[in-house]
């Protein structure tokens, strides 16, 4: 039976299942050029955004999310210096990798709306904003890797949004071929992928592009994401040159900074795939 008004509630048609969040009220709605921006206020996750009717991030539990989009690659980089963000608007990444020394940091969100949204009703996320080394900039990332300076780049994070409409343009091997390009030798690139359990081809198709691209290795890691479809999520990993199974362990070991989730165990967990989407990747890796 349908939940009443007291729920915020997002289904997941395909897979027959939803999540509903209890609120107290709605904080803000707007429409910008490219999507329905809402804020809502809920029972016990905090204050929730959603994009045209979509979770992107509570005050709960974005820290898993952020953290493992940031500090497993960040950490297997040798040194990284200059880092590149497509998407993130809510810019919860960026500050976590500003965490790093690195030397500078470029965001590249499509829609401004949601950062300025983001810096009022999500300050902590946006505490980076004003670093020296952040660099904002509003417009197509997608665009912008293909005008990038070859070898510009350490390191490329794409924290875009589901596979869905300009979106979907960040899952494609034409978009991996640019940002090789643009990453500097021993470069690493990392996109969020989905949901393991519900997405699984999603992974495959990643893995194809990524190396019909021309990036040498592929690894996707998984995590916890209770407001995410099936609570489960993923991010898929790949480098220009070598492995990226290996990682800086010591330094994460010993990192000089607070995290909540991430740490050097759970990035050595993360790369344990079970058993379903390795003979997945099998499969993907001999097409």
């Amino acid at each position: 039976m349908a939940l009443d008004s007291r729920w915020f509630t997002e289904e997941w048609a395909e897979q027959g299942a939803a999540i509903s969040l209890e609120i107290k009220r709605k904080l803000h709605e707007e429409q910008s050029p490219y999507q329905r921006i809402e804020i809502w206020e809920t029972g016990t996750f905090g204050r929730l955004m959603t994009l045209d009717g979509l979770v992107m991030v509570t005050d709960r539990d974005n820290f898993i999310y952020h953290e493992m989009m940031s500090h497993p690659v960040l950490f297997t980089h040798p040194k990284p210096e200059s880092v590149l963000i497509i998407g993130g608007g809510d810019c919860g990444t960026l500050h976590e990798v500003l965490k790093h020394p690195v030397k500078q940091v470029t965001q590249v969100e499509l829609d401004e709306r949601v950062t300025r949204v983001a810096e009022q009703f999500f300050p902590a996320l946006c505490a980076s904003n004003n670093d020296p080394r952040a660099r904002l900039r509003f417009a197509d990332g997608i665009q912008w890797v293909k005008d990038a300076e070859a070898g510009s780049h350490d390191v490329i994070i794409v924290d875009g949004t589901d596979p869905i409409g300009p979106a979907a343009g960040l899952f494609s091997e034409a978009f991996y071929k640019n940002c090789l390009r643009t990453l500097r030798p021993g470069g690493l690139i990392v996109g969020q992928s989905e949901s393991p359990l519900f997405h699984a081809g999603l992974i495959m198709a990643m893995h194809q592009a990524l190396r019909g691209a021309g990036f040498k290795d592929v690894q996707t890691l998984h995590f916890p994401q209770c407001t995410y479809p099936s609570g489960w999520w993923s991010a898929t990993l790949a480098g220009k040159n070598g492995s990226v199974a290996n990682f800086r362990a010591q330094d994460a070991r010993n990192k000089t900074f607070a995290t909540r989730y991430y740490n050097a165990a759970v990035h050595q967990g993360a790369l344990a795939l079970p058993e379903f989407l390795q003979n997945q990747l099998r499969v993907a890796s001999s097409e």
